[in-house]
C-alpha cells in the first residue's frame, strides 16, 4: 500500500488548523502528522513531514524565516504557503526562501488538496492572480538598502532634515534618494509613496 503524504500544518489559529486538518485528513493519500502555532515550535517538531503547510505570519518566527530554516536544514524540503497576505513583496520573499507554492486562504478545498499533490511531486503550484502579482514584482526594479531606509522614515513622517540627521547623511542625498525611489515606485508624493509601499509590502506600520 502507497504510503500517504504527510504533512505538517502551522499556523496561530487552532480552530483554521483543525478544520485545514479535516479537509487533508479527508484525503486517502494525505495524513497530518503535526501541527504547529508558530515557527519554533515548526522547527521543535520530531515529525519529518512531505509537505509542510505555514502562514506567513507567525509569533516566534515567522513563515519566511521557517521557510528559510527548513530549506537550509533540508533543501529538499517542499513548503507550501497558506496565507491572507498577497501582497507581491509578501509572495517574492517566501519564493525567494525556497517556499515550492503559494495560496490564499479564500481557495478552495479542491485546490489546497491539489496543491499539496503537485508540490509533493516536485512541481511548483501558484494560482494564476499569485503568478500576476509575482510577474508585477519581477518587472520593478528593486529599491536599495538606503532608499527602503528612507522609505520607512517617510512612513514615519521625518522630515528630509531629521531623516539626514538619522542615516548621517546630507539632505541632498536624502532629497537623491526620495527621487530615485519615486521613479521606482511610479509615484509623486510621500503620501503615494507609503500608500503603495504598504500595499506592496515593502513596509508595514
Amino acid at each position: 500500500m502507497k504510503k500517504p503524504i504527510r504533512i505538517l500544518l502551522a499556523d496561530d489559529h487552532p480552530p483554521l488548523r483543525a478544520g485545514l486538518a479535516a479537509i487533508l485528513n479527508g484525503q486517502s493519500d494525505f495524513k497530518v502528522v503535526a501541527e504547529a502555532g508558530s515557527g519554533a515550535e515548526v522547527m521543535r517538531s520530531a515529525e519529518v513531514a512531505d509537505v509542510y503547510i505555514l502562514d506567513l505570519r507567525m509569533p516566534d518566527g515567522d513563515g519566511i524565516q521557517t521557510i528559510r530554516d527548513l530549506i537550509a536544514r533540508d533543501s529538499a524540503t517542499h513548503v507550501m504557503v497558506l496565507t491572507t497576505y498577497d501582497n507581491e513583496e509578501d509572495i517574492f520573499r517566501a519564493l525567494e526562501a525556497g517556499a515550492r507554492g503559494y495560496l490564499l486562504k479564500d481557495t478552495t478545498s479542491e485546490e489546497l488538496v491539489a496543491a499539496v499533490r503537485q508540490i509533493h511531486a516536485g512541481e511548483r503550484y501558484l494560482p494564476q492572480a499569485v503568478a500576476a502579482r509575482l510577474a508585477d514584482r519581477l518587472i520593478r526594479p528593486n529599491l536599495t538598502p538606503r532608499e527602503l531606509d528612507v522609505l520607512r522614515l517617510v512612513s514615519r513622517g521625518r522630515t528630509n532634515k531629521e531623516m539626514a540627521s538619522a542615516m548621517f547623511i546630507s539632505e541632498e542625498t536624502v532629497k537623491t534618494h526620495m527621487k530615485s525611489l519615486f521613479q521606482k515606485l511610479g509615484v509623486h508624493d510621500r503620501a503615494e509613496a507609503v500608500s503603495v509601499s504598504l500595499q506592496r509590502g515593502l513596509i508595514r506600520l
